[in-house]
């Protein structure tokens, strides 16, 4: 894939890919700010559990772009897509259980729809090119 070239860059890995970018956004708006608003019981419970969402979100789309297989590939954009709204779900239950501010909610929704949006057009992108081959 990139012979000769050195070691591989972003170019050549799923970090060049708009919908990895945007999925590490939201992991890192989740762990960075979001969990640090949990009350500290919550952050080793709901915390835990919006921590693996966020994380599967970049670590499925970095494992279906090594599949080197559209229709692998798209399988992982899905399960990616789906840590998407658990996500969401989880900061939906925050906010109804007092523990976190709707302002929170907000701009976790906002990364969601917005890395959702994303992966949903490059999963037509691999629909596509599985369907060319």
């Amino acid at each position: 894939m990139n012979p000769g070239l050195g070691p591989p860059t972003e170019t050549f890995t799923f970090e060049g890919l708009a919908c990895w970018q945007e999925a590490r956004r939201l992991r890192v708006l989740v762990a960075g700010k979001i969990v640090r608003q949990l009350p500290l019981q919550e952050r080793q419970r709901l915390g835990d559990q919006l921590l693996r969402a966020a994380r599967s979100t970049t670590a499925n789309i970095a494992e279906g772009y090594g599949r080197y297989h559209y229709r692998d590939n798209c399988r992982f954009c899905a399960q990616a897509r789906g840590s998407c709204f658990e996500v969401l779900d989880h900061l939906i239950t925050a906010v109804d259980e007092h523990l976190l501010a709707e302002e929170y909610l907000a701009e976790g929704r906002r990364a969601v729809i917005s890395t959702a949006r994303i992966l949903n057009g490059y999963m037509a992108y691999l629909k596509r090119q599985a369907r060319d081959d």
